[in-house]
Parts: C-alpha cells; sequence; structure tokens
C-alpha cells in the first residue's frame, strides 16, 4: 500500500504523526466507450472555446463565475491557503459512537502510525475502544476542507469522511407520512420473515452478482468472439420483459417464510433465498455466496433496533415484504 498523505493527529497538545492510506478500492470492470460501427475508441479533449485547441493539463488553471465576472485562480495561490498547508488531523470532540449517523460517512482511510509515534498511537487507539467514544475530527486533503470521524476497527484506526449537515438532503418526498395500515397478522409474518433470515453478518459471504456475470461475459466473447450466445452462457432460458408472478403481500410473506424454513433445516443452498415484498418478487446485484444456513439453533430474542453506529457495508440482496 503506498501513503497518501502523511501529517499528524492533534488533541491538546498530544500529537501522533501518522500516514494515511485508502482503505477501500473498486473491483468493478473497467470497460470504455467504443464507436458501435467500427468499435474505434471514443475519446474527448479539452478544448479551450476562445482559441479552439486542445489544452494540455499543465496549462489548465480553475475560476469561478459568478454570472457576471470570473475569476481564475492557479494551483499555486491555492496551495498558499493556510488549511491547504495544515497537515493536521484536529480533534474537535469526543462523542458517543451512536451518535454519528451512517448517512453521513463517505471515504474511508486507514491511518498507521509513523515509526516514531507507536506509543502515542496505541494510547488514543485503546482510549477510543475503552470509553466507546467517536472522535470528531477536521482537516484538509485533495483541496478540500473536510469533517471526518476517527473510530477504531481490528486494532487500526480509521478516518471517515463526512458530509456537511448542509450536504444531507430532508427526506422531500410523496408517501412516507402516507397512513397505511398494517394488520397485527402481516406483522407477525413479517417478523417471522425476519427471524428467519436472522443470522451473524460477514461480508465475505457475498459476492457481486452483476460483476461476475460481466467478466463471464467478457471472457466468453474473447474465447468465442461476437457470435457468443448469452443465454447458453449463462443458462437461462427466460424470454425478455417476462414478469414475475404477481402475489399478494400476505401470501407473499407466507411463501417466504416457508421457503426460508425448508432452507435453514434441510439445505446449505447458495444462500440467496427468495424474498418477496410489495406484491413482486425482485432481485440484486449482490449475492451471498454459498456456505452453510445461518446460525440460528438457539432461540433468539427479538431484533434490537439498530443504532446510528452501525456503518454501511457492501450492499447485500434485500428481501422486501
Amino acid at each position: 500500500m503506498r501513503a497518501i498523505w502523511k501529517g499528524s493527529i492533534t488533541f491538546g497538545l498530544v500529537n501522533v504523526p501518522i500516514s494515511v492510506y485508502s482503505a477501500t478500492e473498486s473491483h468493478d470492470l473497467r470497460l470504455h466507450q467504443v464507436h458501435d460501427a467500427d468499435g474505434g475508441r471514443i475519446r474527448y479533449q479539452r478544448r479551450c472555446e476562445v482559441c479552439g485547441e486542445p489544452v494540455e493539463w499543465d496549462h489548465i488553471n480553475k475560476a469561478f463565475d459568478d454570472g457576471d465576472r470570473t475569476v481564475v485562480i492557479t494551483d499555486d495561490e491555492l496551495s498558499e491557503l493556510p488549511t491547504e498547508k495544515s497537515r493536521e488531523i484536529e480533534i474537535l470532540q469526543f462523542v458517543p459512537s451512536d451518535q454519528v449517523d451512517p448517512v453521513m460517512m463517505a471515504k474511508t482511510y486507514y491511518l498507521a502510525p509513523a515509526s516514531t509515534s507507536a506509543k502515542s498511537y496505541a494510547l488514543l487507539r485503546r482510549t477510543l475502544e475503552e470509553t466507546d467514544r467517536t472522535a470528531i475530527v477536521s482537516f484538509t486533503l485533495r483541496q478540500r476542507t473536510q469533517l471526518g470521524a476517527l473510530r477504531v476497527r481490528e486494532d487500526v484506526m480509521l478516518l471517515q469522511t463526512l458530509l456537511w449537515d448542509d450536504e444531507v438532503r430532508e427526506p422531500d418526498f410523496a408517501g412516507v407520512d402516507k397512513d397505511v395500515r398494517i394488520s397485527a397478522k402481516e406483522l407477525e409474518m413479517s417478523q417471522a420473515l425476519v427471524e428467519n433470515f436472522s443470522g451473524d453478518f460477514d461480508p465475505s459471504e457475498y459476492t457481486d452478482e452483476y460483476q461476475a456475470q460481466l467478466r463471464t461475459l467478457v471472457e466468453a466473447k474473447l474465447e468465442q468472439g461476437e457470435t457468443v450466445d448469452t443465454e447458453e452462457t449463462f443458462g437461462t432460458d427466460r424470454e425478455e420483459g417476462e414478469e414475475a408472478e404477481v402475489l399478494d403481500l400476505m401470501e407473499a410473506l407466507r411463501r417466504s417464510v416457508s421457503a426460508a424454513k425448508e432452507k435453514k433445516s434441510g439445505s446449505s443452498g447458495s444462500g440467496s433465498g427468495s424474498g418477496s415484498g410489495s406484491g413482486s418478487t425482485a432481485s440484486s446485484s449482490s449475492t451471498k455466496k454459498s456456505g452453510p444456513p445461518a446460525k440460528d439453533e438457539e432461540k433468539k430474542p427479538a431484533p434490537k433496533k439498530k443504532t446510528a453506529a452501525t456503518t454501511r457495508k457492501k450492499t447485500a440482496s434485500k428481501k422486501t415484504a
């Protein structure tokens, strides 16, 4: 791994030198655009609308236009801003971990101790663990002042950038506050379905089905050329436009609970069970890997309400009711 930034964590008079590493990476297969007639690659040029000439990155500056005037700002001027010069991650406050709303979280970074900071790094990490606190921090990275959350994951400190309060939109759309009648039986069946799908979360059990199928398609076309048969490649005979069977909500719940019980009791299947809801069946691009059924031999208590401390994970197959 290569460090993308070096600086220090500061709170009070304590200084913890650290290096910052990207904690995530994309596994998506990269595709580019081509002309459908001859396969020629489509490329875009940065062209000046005044002189009409292509412009290299070395000759591109940034500018702000208020409608009447334009202010050009050079990279040298940006680098002289006081916050841009700062190499500190300043701890502003320690807050209960469940007060950090996951909707605010964005990019995640690992923080590694510098060779001279092993003890101070370990002290801050252990303090966060034992007090169950998350540190709210401020720092500047890539010409942006950012708010962040500093917490611990598997003996490593994580820095997660947070959206500013005015960047989180209010849910202003119809339907949420609509008065919908839910019967006691529907709620009971829905909770039974939740119980049958309950288990411990293991991210390694899930795969990105879309990317796996995309890679299969690419490999098939490399081997067979343009004559590849997608139905034969993916083993599906479902006709285009075929719709899933529409079910009554209660019937969908009954079938889902029954299928979940059968799957847990007699099969170690793919783990991607079929959930039905809102009158139709659905599938997603993220599927659970093959493996033993979830551990549920012991009677579990009713599911507890999740707190805001739950961080967003890789999207898994959703079973709606």
